[in-house]
């Protein structure tokens, strides 16, 4: 099902269990969950967004910084009533992060996916990040997906994924969105906050993860206390896209424990 709420689209499937909120990376859109949205929904309530300037949510009247995305996210977990699972990928885990210290009464647990404490972390990696608002003016969406794209999965993802993860950036980033995001990840450093985090924590890194890499990932687990760390094998930057089953698997697992879903309910996810 598709919805509208003040702007910002989301995807959502399920009707039953713990509420689970999507948020994706910096290229990406509400379709880079679509493997989540058809199996996870049996068991949670799958919301996930398009962040606000990303393909069908509407542009913010104003430049966006990591507070204001991680009050969005706040805000579509009080307009369903509840608290939520958090759910995100890269630039979505760093969004998760800052949501989980800035709100963290609406957050039951985060599961971090390839992501880091920000890209702030260090001043060339940081450049690098406000640099590619520029690219994306440059060469416009389509040119800009195709030199990225391929980098997110692992050397040997099938054509079809490549193609897949190409054609969903293009369709989803555009001025001034995306540079709004690059922004707020190049100002991000969350080291400080980290420990902080009173929420179970499950972060996943793809073995080939070629972007933030597993050394990041393992910054951010060694800094939370209540963390599970694990590496999901043959998969890239995307994991929960290249490895759905695998993913999928261990995020049932941590659901399982921090939101008391029956043994049973595991079995059906295969």
């Amino acid at each position: 099902m598709s919805a509208r709420t003040t702007g910002i689209h989301v995807e959502e499937a399920g009707d039953r269990g713990p509420l689970l909120l999507c948020l994706h990376g910096i290229g990406s859109s509400s379709a880079a969950f679509a493997p989540q949205l058809a199996e996870l929904s049996a068991h949670a309530r799958v919301v996930a967004w398009d962040a606000p300037g990303y393909a069908r949510s509407a542009d913010p009247e104003t430049p966006y910084g990591l507070d204001d995305y991680a009050d969005a996210a706040a805000a579509l977990i009080r307009e369903r009533g509840t608290s939520a699972h958090v759910l995100g990928v890269s630039w979505g885990g760093v969004i998760a992060l800052r949501l989980a210290t800035r709100h963290p009464g609406l957050v039951d647990s985060l599961i971090v996916a390839d992501s880091s404490p920000g890209s702030g972390t260090d001043p060339a990696r940081a450049e690098a990040m406000r640099a590619r608002a520029t690219d994306l003016a440059e060469v416009g969406p389509r040119a800009f997906a195709e030199a990225r794209g391929p980098r997110l999965v692992s050397p040997d993802a099938p054509e079809e994924l490549v193609r897949r993860v190409v054609d969903t950036m293009a369709a989803s980033v555009r001025l001034p969105g995306y540079a709004y995001a690059a922004q707020s990840m190049a100002a991000a450093d969350l080291r400080a906050e980290l420990p902080s985090i009173a929420a179970p924590t499950l972060v996943l890194c793809g073995e080939h993860d070629r972007v933030t890499g597993v050394e990041a990932s393992q910054a951010i687990a060694g800094a939370i206390h209540k963390t599970a760390y694990v590496i999901v094998k043959d998969a890239g930057h995307l994991a929960n896209q290249e490895q759905p089953e695998r993913f999928d698997a261990w995020v049932l697992s941590h659901l399982r424990i921090t939101a008391t879903l029956p043994e049973q309910e595991l079995t059906s996810c295969h």
